[in-house]
């Protein structure tokens, strides 16, 4: 190949790898190698179960980030896929179990979750900050009571066990490498949908909403239909995340969509960060960590203060969370030092 033509691929492939970025290049290869190097407990406990909740805190960045609209609200759509999925799908309560196929009862778990996601949205996009917050900490509460209470639908407190995930093509796919890569693919998915959302024409739209929602008004956008669409978008992730929940615990009950829950996802994407997707993944990376080993060394009275302590150290010491400390660290070259020769 001529010198010219090897001057014409070069910055081709440069521009793909600067459009790719290096940390994302290094973050997959990081990815795809822990599970061959980690044990089963660390694959699926830590692993998967962060990419769960970061799937989860993601759904929020994407309403509270990108749409200005706080919710509390998300893991009770997670938890609406989870019931639908024990309900249409098959459990050993004895109540209900219709006995679905999988790749017909993910779909509509989701669409259900989706549709709830929206009809909240569209209760609560009416007001803004606080309230929204109140609206959907109420919707999150109501539910958590009503399953909790309802046994002809939900089976009351005990809920439904035995909700397995499914068999395809003689593999299982709650095996923790499996299903690490399920939960793996599937927020890799999210996350890219997230990042080409805000980048359309919808995703910028939403963002002026955001920024200012009477302006917006005035040039002939339907705000509310925008805003309630975003809820929709937000409900798919928070469904899909409720479906690997409930296939990773075997399980769903009130408990899984308590308040105390709810306020999990919430610190989980403010630790990690609302000004980019990949901050819910670095957030519940962190409080899955601290779940899992610092109960252990404060005991289970005082882990909760622990978390709130670093909740607040965070909060004050980088609003943007753990992506903007990394900001603040990150050396910042000068555009003109990489520059060879005078």
């Amino acid at each position: 190949m001529s010198v010219e033509g090897l001057s014409s691929v070069t910055p081709a492939r440069g521009d793909l790898l600067s459009r790719i970025g290096a940390g994302h290049i290094v973050l997959a290869v990081a990815l795809l190698l822990f599970p061959f190097l980690a044990s089963g407990f660390f694959i699926t406990q830590i692993g998967a179960y962060s990419l769960i909740f970061g799937m989860l805190g993601l759904s929020l960045m994407w309403l509270a980030g990108y749409g200005g609209m706080v919710s509390l609200a998300q893991i009770t759509i997670a938890g609406v896929a989870g019931y639908s999925m024990a309900i249409f799908g098959e459990n050993n309560a004895g109540v209900h179990g219709f006995g679905w196929p999988w790749w017909i009862l993910v779909p509509v778990a989701v669409f259900i979750a989706a549709l709830a996601s929206a009809l909240v949205g569209w209760i609560s996009v009416r007001t803004s900050g606080i309230y929204t917050i109140m609206i959907t900490l109420a919707v999150a509460t109501a539910m958590h009571y009503f399953t909790q209470q309802n046994y002809t639908m939900f089976n009351g407190f005990p809920g439904f066990a035995g909700v397995r995930a499914p068999t395809v093509f003689g593999i299982y796919w709650r095996d923790p490498m499996p299903f690490y890569f399920l939960c793996l693919a599937v927020a890799t998915l999210s996350y890219l949908a997230v990042l080409y959302a805000s980048r359309s024409t919808f995703g910028l739209t939403l963002q002026a909403t955001r920024d200012n929602p009477r302006r917006m008004r005035a040039i002939g956008y339907d705000v509310t239909a925008h805003k309630v669409f975003a809820w929709f978008l937000a409900g798919i992730i928070a469904g899909l995340a409720g479906v690997l929940q409930v296939w990773f615990n075997g399980r769903i009950s009130p408990g899984t969509i308590n308040v105390a829950a709810a306020i999990n996802v919430l610190i989980i994407t403010v630790i990690g960060g609302m000004r980019h997707p990949i901050g819910p993944f670095l957030g519940a990376v962190v409080v899955i960590l601290m779940q899992t080993f610092a109960i252990d060394l404060v005991g289970a009275e005082r882990f909760n203060t622990l978390i709130g302590l670093l909740f607040l150290v965070i909060v004050f010491v980088s609003p943007d969370g753990i992506l903007g400390l990394w900001e603040r660290a990150k050396p910042r070259i000068a555009p003109g030092s990489l520059r060879s020769g005078p």
